[in-house]
């Protein structure tokens, strides 16, 4: 087990397969020792998590729903990895699309769910830069879809 997987045990997460595409792209692109990861949904064990932020979604709830897809972003990195999560150099660049309606404006603290833990899973290797943006819709209903930029060794 690699030493983030094991601090992931600690804070109670099992990273899950990485999510095959739903359509025509692939999970991830490697360019020398940058790797991009497709965008990853909101969703857990039990399936999609759905709503729109502003309607019938809270704050709090986006924010768990981002981590959802932080650890799947983790997920693509050790798939890309080729299985050794140890490779993380750092998260370089998120980017959080949040399901919300026009009068919304609390979207950089529910992508904050997957930076904030990012960060307690990684240390400093998790710190980023990032954008948070407004959607009007998002795939299959999703509250929260996130794509990330790592630097891998």
């Amino acid at each position: 087990m690699s030493a983030i997987e094991a601090k992931l045990a600690e804070l109670g997460v099992t990273l899950p397969d990485g999510a095959a595409p739903a359509a025509n792209y692939v999970p991830f692109v490697q360019v020398g020792d940058i790797v991009y990861i497709s965008g990853q949904i909101s969703m857990n064990a039990d399936g999609l998590i759905t709503g729109k932020l502003g309607d019938d979604m809270d704050t709090p709830d986006g924010a768990a729903a981002a981590k959802t897809c932080a650890i799947g972003l983790l997920a693509q990195v050790k798939a890309a990895c080729g299985g050794d999560l140890d490779r993380l150099v750092r998260v370089v660049k998120l980017t959080g699309f949040v399901n919300s309606t026009g009068d919304y404006t609390e979207q950089p603290k529910v992508v904050n769910g997957a930076s904030d833990f990012l960060v307690e899973a990684l240390g400093e290797k998790g710190r980023h830069s990032r954008s948070a943006v407004s959607a009007a819709a998002l795939p299959l209903g999703v509250a929260v879809e996130i794509e990330g930029i790592f630097q891998i060794k």
